[in-house]
């Protein structure tokens, strides 16, 4: 089990979005991420670096750096959310 910043047991539930979390955006399986695109994911809003091949759910695989951290790190497009195409 993962322990955060505080030193508290972390869940599985913890690292998923809610569509409720960001109104009127999409989840990333729901149209073609590309890179350079705003992203919201379970460690906060983000850019897509890069696009890689299918995860285990059909959904791409992203590498995404946060606006406050340096380190890229990977998630599904199935559990981040992207606004909608033209709102950007």
């Amino acid at each position: 089990m993962a322990k955060g910043k505080l030193g508290r047991n972390l869940r599985a539930e913890d690292f998923n979005v809610n569509d409720e979390d960001r109104p009127g955006w999409t989840r990333g399986n729901e149209q073609v991420p590309r890179a350079g695109q705003s992203v919201y994911c379970a460690g906060g809003e983000g850019t897509i670096v890069s696009v890689h091949g299918k995860t285990g759910d059909g959904s791409r695989l992203l590498e995404i750096r946060l606006q406050d951290e340096k380190a890229p790190f990977f998630a599904a497009s199935s559990n981040v959310l992207l606004p909608r195409p033209g709102r950007e």
